[in-house]
């Protein structure tokens, strides 16, 4: 069994579950009044599923909101931003496994 590797992060942590030559998974706490930075990808291709609480995703073109069970798929281009405003949010993200293809507009933490 491999041995998830939890990233802490300003916006609260990650949990790499899976990451191969295919895709990646990812499990992603955000705590309350926090938020990515806001970001796109060139290749990646990214999928994301709210298990508990309710995510706030912005994009160039939109304001989403999703609840539990809820999913969105981000293409590469997407700029988009996640957060988290009244409830604290853990959620899936399935990818293509290019992890290191983030590019940042703007991030609260100065990254």
């Amino acid at each position: 069994l491999m041995q998830n590797k939890i990233i802490k992060k300003p916006w609260g942590s990650e949990e790499l579950i899976e990451l191969n030559s295919k895709y990646c998974l990812k499990k992603l706490f955000m705590k309350k009044g926090h938020r990515c930075s806001l970001q796109y990808h060139e290749k990646k291709i990214e999928t994301i599923f709210v298990l508990e609480g309710i995510l706030h995703i912005e994009t160039d073109k939109d304001k989403i909101i999703l609840n539990q069970g809820e999913s969105i798929t981000l293409s590469p281009g997407d700029v988009h931003r996640m957060s988290a405003i009244d409830i604290d949010a853990l959620y899936l993200e399935a990818s293509t496994p290019e992890l290191d293809d983030v590019i940042r507009i703007e991030d609260d933490y100065g990254r």
